[in-house]
């Protein structure tokens, strides 16, 4: 339904320049000969400019000159200066109009290639990863708020490890390509350290140090980038439980076959990762049980402080829960979400949002 009003409104506001020449037409045609319809005829070609091709515009602009010149110049009792005005001012509309039509169509090229880059780079740090590792069943998506070329820092990653399937979701705080070098950072070290280290925790303290370092590298204008709340999950091979260590993100869920939704809140609140000057305590994963046909949701900030038009936010938990055996396979549930959040938010998202789902069938 929301998508059926947006694409109404569209075709509404794409006829906007015929219905100013036709409403111009009118309005010449049905009032006294003094008074003139020129103002719609103007506006015609100015409405054109950002909705138009180069082609569509110039059309408009020769339809509305010829529109103008048929109404008016036939009018022998008309001051000749006032009917040359009328046309030299909708001539020279029409020429503006061309002139931002093609300012318009190179800044659109110009931001559609950032975002080319932008997201290349993005999907170069973030590879999707496999449909099936260790049995489970998972699928990943990056969901990005469209706001020009900025990309965020929302990442996540899966690693097969002889500990168990690793995994991380993980929001670093700022945009553009210094968020990106952090997620590649974030990345590279927990691959690294989820081959090699024994525990969560110690995978963990891997990754706070190697941001401190980035911390301590980059200059004082970019430091800001330099800390990151992540959630990292652990899923011992033949056992069917979830270990999870949480740094300062949005609590992940489980989904299980009877459509019962858990959130495995953090008994210990803990400061994101790249943030241990401000104090330091070890870290303790927490474990629950997974059982057959359940879901992991990992997931970022996107995705549950997308906003209604009355400023409510999604709530994944409530939203998710009593879905019992819908959407069992996670790219199809990842794919519902996706839909349903933007139709929440009317389309328009405030952030970037990343989601991961495990499954065991």
């Amino acid at each position: 339904m929301e998508e059926r009003r947006i694409s109404y409104a569209r075709r509404v506001v794409r006829s906007l320049p015929a219905l100013l020449i036709a409403a111009g037409a009118v309005y010449d045609h049905l009032t006294p000969t003094p008074y003139t319809g020129a103002p719609f005829f103007t506006a015609a070609p100015l409405g054109a400019a950002p909705l138009y091709s180069l082609r569509g515009t110039v059309l408009t602009g020769l339809v509305a000159i010829a529109a103008l010149a048929v109404l008016r110049v036939p009018h022998g009792g008309l001051p000749l200066a006032e009917v040359i005005t009328e046309l030299a001012t909708v001539i020279t509309v029409s020429v503006l109009a061309v002139l931002i039509n093609l300012l318009v169509r190179r800044s659109d090229a110009r931001l559609a290639s950032a975002r080319a880059i932008a997201e290349a780079a993005q999907r170069a740090v973030l590879p999707e990863p496999p449909e099936r590792i260790g049995g489970y069943q998972i699928a990943a998506r990056y969901e990005a708020a469209q706001e020009g070329a900025s990309i965020g820092g929302d990442l996540y990653a899966v690693q097969d490890s002889p500990h168990g399937i690793r995994l991380v979701v993980g929001d670093v705080r700022g945009k553009g390509m210094g968020a990106v070098g952090v997620v590649a950072v974030v990345i590279g070290t927990f691959r690294e350290a989820a081959e090699q280290e024994t525990t969560l925790e110690a995978v963990a303290q891997r990754l706070e140090r190697a941001l401190t370092r980035e911390r301590a590298r980059r200059e004082a204008v970019d430091a800001r980038e330099g800390f990151t709340t992540a959630v990292l999950a652990e899923l011992p091979h033949g056992e069917a439980l979830v270990r999870i260590v949480n740094r300062g993100h949005p609590s992940p869920l489980l989904l299980y076959a009877d459509g019962t939704v858990r959130s495995l809140f953090a008994p210990e609140p803990a400061l994101p990762l790249g943030m241990a000057e401000l104090g330091a305590w070890p870290d303790r994963a927490q474990e629950a049980e997974f059982p057959s046909r359940a879901t992991l949701l990992l997931y970022t900030d996107g995705l549950s402080e997308a906003r209604d038009e009355n400023g409510r936010f999604y709530d994944p938990e409530v939203r998710l829960a009593g879905r019992a055996n819908a959407h069992r396979e996670p790219a199809a549930l990842l794919g519902a979400l996706a839909a349903e959040v933007r139709r929440h938010s009317g389309g328009g998202m405030a952030d970037d949002m990343a989601l991961l789902a495990v499954r065991r069938p």
